[in-house]
């Protein structure tokens, strides 16, 4: 675009209102710069339909010509709100997550808010530092994983007034409103399906629990479905780690050098399923006929391997937007409850009776 240059032989009779820095311009620029009042540009940036078109219009073009941006920190001083929520997740790698992040932020944005993420590495410690972090910043209220925290964190939320949501478990005795599976009964009811195929011999890899309830209550759901059937699983066969591809393959090594291998492999996650699978495959294990390996998440590869794996689905995507929904309805003063989600058992080729069967 060229640019014009000031010759001094231009003269007009009325100068054009002075273009300010967008950080400096305030609603009273505004309402002065289009003609008509404060009150009027508040009704047009809160309800624009109760005004007409055309001075809806002339004030949307005074807006753009001063480039004003309404302030955040006024607004939350009249409405005691920033008009934001935080959210907490363990990791951002893990595709479920990431589903119900995209979710939350979706719907939110359909109310208004602001999404403001954080992400602990599973570090109690961290996740505490970040809710405070985000309390200074006046954050209206918080969406979090699990109910494995540091003790302080729910009072914290509490004395402050602020509401909370926990997401991906569901549990009776959770101390605030959540949302989810319940991990314990989706692995229970995935060892019951194995027993019924007649496996006896169970491997684990399951995800490390120091800071992860839904690890542990899957773990502990494998352990008392095999209780009922009088059975139980050998020390060895039973291996931990954190979580990834590589460790789940790591893992799986650790269970078939042992002497007798399990005829079935739970994984605790959707990673140490596509892991064991490929371990698998690189060992030369002819999955199912020799061996059974079963999984969570579903994650999108876990379908497309050449052996398909058979899992435990979770509707990330619905569990984020029943979160935004209680966290919404809690910000509205309305009262929520604790909502569950059906896991549902994905049976792919992954699974079969054991050999002999």
């Amino acid at each position: 675009m060229a640019r014009a240059e000031n010759t001094g032989d231009d003269v007009t009779s009325e100068p054009s209102p002075r273009r300010v820095r967008g950080g400096s311009v305030t609603l009273r620029d505004v309402a002065r710069f289009a003609g008509v009042s404060s009150a009027t540009v508040s009704r047009v940036m809160n309800n624009p339909d109760a005004v007409s078109e055309a001075l809806r219009g002339r004030i949307e073009v005074a807006i753009k010509h001063l480039g004003w941006v309404p302030s955040a920190a006024a607004r939350a001083l009249a409405t005691q709100r920033t008009g934001t929520v935080g959210a907490i997740f363990p990791t951002l790698a893990n595709e479920h997550f990431a589903s119900a992040i995209q979710a939350l932020q979706e719907a939110f944005e359909q109310h208004g808010y602001t999404l403001l993420l954080g992400c602990s590495e599973y570090q109690t410690d961290r996740e505490l530092r970040q809710v405070r972090k985000m309390l200074e910043r006046g954050v209206d209220a918080f969406v979090v994983v699990g109910d494995t925290h540091r003790p302080e964190l729910y009072p914290l939320l509490e004395q402050r007034e602020t509401p909370v949501v926990s997401t991906f478990n569901f549990s009776e005795d959770s101390q605030v409103p959540c949302t989810g599976v319940d991990n314990y009964r989706a692995f229970f009811d995935l060892t019951t399906y194995l027993l019924d195929l007649g496996h006896r011999r169970f491997g684990m890899l399951a995800q490390s629990t120091d800071s992860n309830d839904r690890a542990r209550a899957r773990r502990e759901g494998v352990r008392d479905a095999l209780a009922v059937q009088g059975l139980g699983m050998n020390p060895a066969h039973l291996v931990e780690g954190f979580w990834s591809v590589n460790e789940g393959r790591s893992l799986f090594r650790q269970v078939i050098e042992t002497s007798k291998r399990p005829t079935a492999v739970i994984c605790g996650n959707g990673s140490f399923a596509m892991g064991a699978m490929l371990e698998a495959m690189a060992c030369g294990i002819d999955v199912p006929r020799e061996m059974t390996i079963a999984g969570f998440d579903d994650f999108e590869l876990m379908a497309e391997l050449p052996v398909p794996i058979t899992t435990v689905r979770v509707p990330s995507v619905e569990i984020g937007q029943q979160a935004a929904e209680m966290i919404i309805a809690q910000l509205d003063g309305k009262k929520v409850h604790s909502h569950e989600f059906e896991a549902q058992l994905i049976v792919r080729a992954s699974s079969g009776p054991p050999k002999g069967r």
